[in-house]
């Protein structure tokens, strides 16, 4: 039993070291550690990837509300019109049966619509927001290369209590990516010029 109880002691002696050794290990790291932030209001605000196609989303947005609105008002108007012809006994059973099934099939047309256009948008949005993400963390890959940052983190709104100025790397990121960035209009002519 006495020897049982040492081998046991042992080896809890020997983990309980090794623990203390990777413990060590991952301080010694952490106080080694570059770290430096990013704040995220300022890259959607000054990076001009995101102001051009905020407009270009801004834009498709305000031209689906259009779309939809103006079908809206155009049905809303024809069933107030079929409304007053049925008051005006203008149609017999049979054509009031039609045209009100027509309407309903105008609505339905105009919900598939706003469906469809609402999916494409979120698409677009979805699309932009991914080659944000890559134009970041490709240009992160390069930035870091000579920065040699072991964490560099996103800071938007209150994610992050509390960071020293010392490690706002922002500006430098910002004027990167603009650096970088080829515009989309200037894109789009020399695709034009080529055909």
């Amino acid at each position: 039993m006495m020897v049982m109880a040492a081998i046991a002691l042992t080896a809890c002696d020997k983990q309980a070291q090794q623990m203390d050794e990777k413990s060590k290990t991952a301080e010694e790291s952490a106080s080694e550690m570059k770290i430096a932030y990013v704040e995220v209001d300022s890259i959607m605000s000054q990076y001009q990837f995101c102001k051009e196609y905020s407009q270009i989303l801004e834009k498709k947005s305000k031209n689906i509300q259009n779309t939809i609105n103006q079908k809206g008002q155009s049905l809303q108007a024809a069933a107030v019109k079929f409304q007053q012809d049925i008051q005006n006994n203008k149609y017999t059973q049979q054509q009031a049966e039609a045209v009100n099934a027509g309407l309903q099939k105008q609505q339905a047309d105009l919900q598939a619509l706003q469906q469809r256009l609402g999916n494409e948008f979120q698409a677009e949005t979805d699309k932009f927001n991914v080659a944000l993400r890559d134009s970041i963390q490709h240009f992160l890959a390069k930035y870091n290369k000579d920065k040699k940052y072991a964490l560099i983190l996103s800071k938007a709104g209150d994610n992050i209590l509390y960071a020293d100025k010392v490690y706002d790397i922002t500006t430098d990121v910002i004027t990167g990516l603009n650096k970088a960035y080829k515009p989309v209009a200037a894109a789009k002519e020399k695709k034009e010029e080529k055909k």
